[in-house]
């Protein structure tokens, strides 16, 4: 009877136990490194230099060359997208511009942490067996956990400041952007991995979604300009260069619009209001020039 019950309970335990294992990790690795750089860049506001003629110095960014997907190259694009959000003019020259903005990269790189709650995988026995004379040799005992977690985390540090290119005095500096990303995956009780970090939407189950907790974004940071804000990772439609916030549309009218036309729904950027005043004050007929009648000439009385 008692062999029934043990048999019975080792049954249960097998059945409530599972495997899962993760073969490769360069999907993750790329996916930190990259939201790391994400993360710093769009906390770097340009909008204090919206409407001028600026050229990015990436001079001291190419020499940045990681063993991993995500490099250079990487991070001077993601800044050459949120100078063009914030409304400045990009030139392809530095003799061309007015403003010149020099970028840096203090880290970017990624590191790895593992922690099991148990015993991990060990040779000890086997060690201990080689110092006596004639002894068989001892496989390597199997891991016995609990719990174990593994977790990848990314960091990156970018700084970024401007200067008059003819005076060469300074004009704005963003001051260092320091952000981490994280990839974490956890087995319990053998069942997992349970796939969580900064880098997904939400907790996976061995890739599948599962339906607990979510990320939030971070927004831009709260500054007032007369130019709103441009999130880095929301998809943002442009008219005429002005950021245009209203109701979502598909198709061709997610592109930029021309010059001659302008959605009624989209505000006028600040910088064309001026103009068009202009333009209807000229556009509009003279009106005629009206003379006052002076008094009429007295007759003399009979």
């Amino acid at each position: 009877m008692q062999a029934l019950v043990c048999n019975a309970l080792v049954a249960t335990a097998l059945l409530q136990t599972g495997c899962g294992t993760t073969r490769n990790y360069g999907a993750t690795e790329q996916l930190v490194v990259s939201d790391a750089v994400d993360r710093s860049v769009q906390h770097i506001d340009f909008r204090p230099l919206s409407g001028r003629k600026v050229y990015l110095d990436s001079s001291y960014l190419r020499q940045v060359k990681g063993t991993g997907f995500v490099n250079a190259e990487y991070v001077i694009s993601a800044l050459r997208q949120q100078i063009l959000a914030a409304g400045c003019l990009l030139q392809d020259s530095a003799n061309d511009s007015e403003v010149v903005i020099e970028a840096r990269i203090g880290a970017l790189g990624s590191d790895e942490h593992q922690v099991t709650y148990g015993i991990p995988e060990n040779n000890s026995l086997n060690s201990a067996a080689s110092a006596i004379p004639n002894a068989p040799t001892i496989p390597t005992l199997p891991e016995l956990s609990l719990a174990r977690r593994e977790a990848r985390e990314a960091a990156a540090k970018i700084a970024a400041f401007a200067y008059d290119r003819e005076t060469r005095k300074p004009i704005w500096q963003s001051g260092v952007r320091h952000s981490i990303a994280t990839a974490k995956n956890t087995w319990v009780m053998g069942i997992g991995p349970f796939q969580g970090g900064t880098i997904r939407e939400k907790t996976k189950l061995a890739g599948s979604g599962f339906q607990f907790g979510r990320r939030s974004r971070n927004a831009s940071v709260a500054e007032h300009y007369d130019r709103p804000p441009v999130d880095y990772n929301a998809e943002t439609r442009f008219n005429q260069g002005y950021p245009a916030f209203g109701d979502s549309v598909d198709g061709h009218e997610m592109l930029a619009s021309d010059g001659g036309t302008q959605d009624p729904n989209v505000p006028t950027p600040p910088e064309l209001e001026s103009s068009e005043e202009a333009n209807e004050k000229t556009d509009k007929p003279d009106e005629p020039v009206r003379v006052a009648k002076g008094p009429k000439p007295s007759r003399p009385k009979k």
